[in-house]
């Protein structure tokens, strides 16, 4: 995709292994929370397997809020009426983050409201704040895109009063994907970032106007430099070098994967300016690079753009 979810697919970015396979709750039991909607569902600890699972059918959004945050409050309604009208299409789900420690924990929750999203049960990162509704349109409508490229292409079917059936009904699939991009999303499945940087590669030199494979080999390659990187330790060895190109790059690198992307930008920015000016070259790369994964549509990738121009002229 060439648009401001490109390089948003982030498979395996956050680690949600812990969380996959809770024992399910007793059906003699009490929930912990029921959902608002059939659309619109409260998810807990215990639960969230579930949605990880319905994942693999209709992307599913998650919104990570809190009862004291003014700005939660301020979003959720957008969100819930966006993805209602959505007929379907999308399914949103609700994480309380004080009652779910491990929810937060996993989805590296900073700050809220944090909006992520789940596409065959790997996590995307869309948002964080308080966002006008156009803009919430406009990334679940990328959301959809990405989706669907992922072969996520079902949704619930939505009765005309709005309420989901017990049984939903999927939709047909979209047609398999080209041969190298299967590979290389199998490879990513597998935790092999070398053979899918290998099959994407191979995919550009078939054709340089891939952008699909262009931005899934930024994606993937992205994957490649975080996988097994303590970020405590990363921080760590940022701060003792603020001038060390690479402990710098690492800390970036894991920003973005956690969808902390104007932390990161910031970062580069901060040590470009810092740099000699015969040696800028690398980190201007480095930015290059992690501009092309969200797109230059983005609001962030403008901004940092921007400031990156100001600090070579």
């Amino acid at each position: 995709m060439t648009d401001a979810l490109s390089g948003a697919a982030l498979r395996g970015a956050v680690d949600l292994s812990s969380l996959r396979n809770r024992p399910e709750p007793s059906p003699a039991g009490e929930p912990s929370s029921t959902p608002s909607s059939s659309l619109v569902m409260n998810v807990t600890d215990e639960t969230f397997p579930q949605v990880l699972e319905l994942s693999r059918t209709v992307p599913v959004v998650i919104d990570l809020w809190a009862e004291w945050c003014g700005p939660c409050k301020q979003l959720s309604p957008i969100l819930e009426r966006v993805v209602t009208e959505m007929a379907g299409r999308l399914i949103l789900a609700k994480v309380d983050v004080d009652a779910n420690p491990q929810l937060s924990q996993a989805f590296r929750a900073q700050s809220i409201p944090m909006v992520v999203a789940l596409v065959g049960g790997q996590p995307v990162p869309l948002f964080t704040g308080a966002v006008p509704e156009q803009q919430v349109r406009e990334v679940f409508a990328q959301l959809l895109q990405l989706a669907a490229q992922n072969g996520v292409t079902g949704s619930v079917d939505v009765t005309e009063e709005g309420e989901a059936p017990a049984s939903a009904e999927v939709e047909a699939p979209e047609p398999a994907l080209a041969p190298l991009h299967a590979e290389a999303f199998d490879a990513i499945e597998a935790g092999d970032y070398a053979r899918a940087i290998d099959a994407y590669e191979k995919a550009l030199a078939e054709n340089p106007r891939d952008e699909d494979a262009r931005a899934g080999l930024g994606q993937v390659k992205l994957l490649n430099r975080v996988q097994g990187v303590d970020l405590n330790d990363a921080r760590a060895a940022a701060a003792a070098g603020p001038t060390d190109v690479q402990a710098q790059f690492a800390v970036a690198d894991l920003d973005i994967a956690g969808g902390h992307v104007e932390d990161a930008f910031e970062r580069l920015l901060d040590l470009f300016a810092a740099t000699p000016t015969p040696d800028r070259g690398v980190v201007r790369e480095r930015l290059i690079e992690l501009f092309a994964l969200l797109g230059d549509a983005d609001p962030r990738v403008l901004r940092a753009r921007g400031r990156l121009s100001s600090l070579m002229f």
